[in-house]
């Protein structure tokens, strides 16, 4: 059975998988680069539109041994009886601004994602997909090493889940509008 480090683009899933990788000895596979290296992504404004029914039959394929899986996608392409544990990254939206703002996307994919994390899309998805065996983790201000730690303890049964809520966050600030248009 696999471990999964998903969440929103941006918060660290790739850096902190590659730590866990370190420590575990697992084979790290990448969804992203699954579906690239398949074909799979279609070009769709400044999106990537992702086959996911091809990409969850190839993945399926790819899983043999226990591995450590990567990519905001997973909650879409795994199945249940494939996973150990996911861990949900979860970050401030204010701070994935700054990191979206680097990576040069436009405003509206700022939004989409920021809306995303707000909303807890992956989580929810990942929740509905794994059930208990999904551990939310909140990064913001700590150290890849900090998270690391936080995350190996979850996988070893020690550690328990973050309670994340960025929406009450949001809300209070009175910034609903700056992350979503209603």
């Amino acid at each position: 059975m696999s471990i999964v480090i998903t969440g929103s683009p941006g918060v660290g899933k790739h850096t902190v998988a590659k730590e866990i990788s370190k420590y575990l000895g697992l084979p790290t596979m990448d969804i992203n680069s699954i579906a690239k290296e398949a074909g799979l992504f279609e070009k769709n404004d400044d999106t990537n539109d992702v086959d996911i029914s091809d990409l969850k039959k190839i993945i399926k394929e790819k899983i043999s041994t226990p591995s450590l899986i990567v990519g905001h996608l997973a909650p879409y392409v795994l199945s249940p009886d494939q996973i150990k544990k996911v861990i949900v990254l979860r970050r401030d939206p204010y701070d994935l601004i700054s990191v979206y703002k680097k990576r040069q996307y436009t405003e509206e994919k700022i939004r989409e994602n920021t809306g995303s994390e707000i909303l807890g899309i992956i989580a929810h998805d990942a929740i509905n997909q794994f059930g208990t065996r999904v551990f939310q983790v909140d990064v913001t201000g700590k150290s890849i090493m900090e998270v690391t730690k936080k995350v190996l303890s979850i996988i070893n049964g020690d550690e328990t889940n973050d309670e994340v809520d960025w929406l009450d966050l949001v809300t209070k600030r009175n910034d609903l509008k700056k992350f979503f248009t209603y």
